[in-house]
């Protein structure tokens, strides 16, 4: 006979006045990202922020193809960015915030499935946890530790050797 398994996680939600200085500046520079991000397909923008151990942050935002898939999200082009640029370094945390071309208020966008498992790849491999800040609408900030994006991740323990 099945049993039922229920899965939960916890989130925080804040006003972004009561973030920590550093998270408040990590989620700026994720707004400032958007701004650079090539979308003139979906018109929909994205900025990321990554902030590293050293204290230094890295930012993407989308990379839209007319060959599409070809694109890229702001958080993967940020964390490849780091493979490349920065191996070795500890991610801390991971700002996101997202807006329509001709909006005026942010949209809360978690990352895609395949940048979920991405991010799920950088934290098993640091075995340390990385919060994810995602920018809300009315100023809010959602705050969560990356490992409650995938509940069922695919993991280096999943192939066969």
């Amino acid at each position: 006979m099945a049993r039922k398994i229920k899965y939960e996680f916890d989130t925080e939600v804040f006003n972004i006045d009561e973030l920590s200085k550093v998270e408040t500046t990590l989620v700026n520079k994720a707004k400032e990202a958007l701004k650079n991000a090539y979308a003139p397909y979906s018109d929909f923008f994205v900025g990321a922020a990554v902030l590293l151990d050293d204290g230094s942050i890295v930012l993407g935002n989308n990379q839209e193809n007319a060959a599409y898939p070809s694109g890229l999200c702001a958080e993967r082009v940020a964390l490849f960015y780091i493979g490349a640029n920065h191996p070795g370094k500890t991610i801390l945390q991971i700002a996101v915030a997202a807006k329509p071309k001709n909006a005026t208020e942010y949209v809360q966008a978690g990352p895609c499935g395949s940048c979920r498992q991405v991010i799920l790849e950088y934290r098993n491999n640091q075995d340390q946890p990385i919060d994810l800040l995602l920018v809300q609408p009315d100023n809010e900030v959602l705050k969560m530790e990356v490992n409650n994006l995938l509940p069922f991740s695919f993991n280096k323990n999943s192939l066969i050797k």
